[in-house]
């Protein structure tokens, strides 16, 4: 089996430093670690970047789909993982889902542990990535993949949920593809990708996200439209609601062309207009909201801004929110 790693930085490659721990190791120092990964794979490596997630931005994340395409029509590559830092890296491994669409396995995976900590998380983490890529081969699998404590999750439904715990994701309503132990790996439903694709890559459009909770006014929505807002994600409560300041907001954008997608706060479950009122979901439907289904409000902005880049008509964007929905 062939393995193309390719390293963008993250907790996985950082050391302590001065001002606090950067990425600073290669992907050569990265797989000195894990020296059993030798009895599973041969593996290729490219350093992308050397960044950590929260700063990872739109031109190094096309960067990374752009090269996971360019692998994915290399016959010789049998999967490809790509490290990464925890904090954004179920909004990477979307993008590359929706813009993708891999038939060969692709595996985000990092640390929540550095390599000059006590017990640091990485390597194991690594090698749950390329044993799953190799049973993943034997089902003619694709698609990508979040690796992580023993468990693979789909990019459609994962979610990083602790800020520090090594069980940091999971994969909200649908559980994970696939666990690995000491015996192998257990594949719970066909490893494939659930997202439906857009014909896009660029992030350039402006994409707003606003949050709606007690009290909130409809001031920030006013001035992302004020900037030049291309589109809004409203991450609104409970099944879908805001505030009747938020919800006035939503009806002037649409009214002005710029498309608004509904999420939830909500961990799990859909968003759907039941409550009325001057801010319940109903009243965002009548103003033409979109609703985003089970998408995070990560998910829904990237797929907005994407959305946007490809087609230029409002219905046109909802139908694009009601695929894999």
């Amino acid at each position: 089996m062939n393995t193309t790693v390719l390293t963008t930085g993250g907790t996985i490659a950082s050391t302590e430093s001065d001002g606090g721990p950067k990425p600073t190791q290669t992907g050569e120092e990265l797989l000195e670690a894990v020296p059993e990964l030798e009895s599973h794979t041969e593996v290729t490596i490219e350093d992308v970047a050397q960044v950590p997630s929260f700063e990872m931005d739109g031109e190094t994340l096309e960067a990374i789909g752009e090269r996971v395409r360019e692998l994915d029509d290399d016959s010789a590559v049998d999967i490809v993982v790509i490290t990464h830092g925890t904090d954004t890296m179920e909004e990477t491994a979307y993008y590359v889902d929706v813009t993708a669409q891999p038939e060969t396995p692709v595996f985000l995976t990092g640390a929540q542990r550095r390599p000059d900590e006590v017990s640091p998380d990485g390597p194991s983490n690594l090698l749950t990535a390329v044993r799953a890529g190799r049973a993943f081969l034997e089902r003619d699998a694709g698609g990508t993949f979040v690796a992580f404590d023993e468990e693979i999750h789909s990019a459609r439904y994962v979610t990083k949920t602790h800020t520090s715990a090594l069980d940091a994701f999971q994969s909200t309503d649908s559980g994970p593809v696939a666990h690995v132990d000491r015996d192998g790996v257990a594949i719970h439903r066909p490893p494939r990708s659930e997202t439906d694709p857009i014909d896009a890559t660029s992030l350039e459009r402006s994409v707003y996200t606003i949050k709606s909770g007690t009290g909130v006014t409809g001031e920030l929505l006013e001035a992302a439209l004020e900037r030049g807002a291309e589109g809004l994600v409203v991450e609104g409560t409970g099944l879908g609601n805001a505030t009747p300041g938020l919800a006035e907001g939503v009806r002037d954008a649409v009214e002005s062309g710029v498309p608004v997608v509904v999420t939830s706060r909500c961990l799990e479950g859909r968003v759907t207009p039941a409550y009325g009122g001057d801010g319940g979901g109903e009243r965002l439907r009548e103003y033409g909201a979109i609703f985003g289904e089970d998408r995070s409000p990560r998910q829904a902005r990237l797929r907005l801004a994407l959305a946007l880049e490809a087609v230029d008509d409002l219905e046109s964007i909802r139908a694009a929110f009601e695929a894999d929905a």
